[in-house]
């Protein structure tokens, strides 16, 4: 019982790791264009 949740939490980390890395890096590109549009 105690495995199986510990493995649940690691699939859910990973998933929740990836979507969290890809928000930020998203939100930085749209940053730097913004910047880059204002700026010019």
């Amino acid at each position: 019982m105690r495995a199986e949740r510990i493995e649940k939490f690691k699939k859910w980390g990973k998933k929740l790791g990836f979507w969290g890395f890809m928000f930020f890096l998203v939100k930085g590109l749209v940053w730097l264009a913004v910047g880059y549009f204002v700026i010019k």
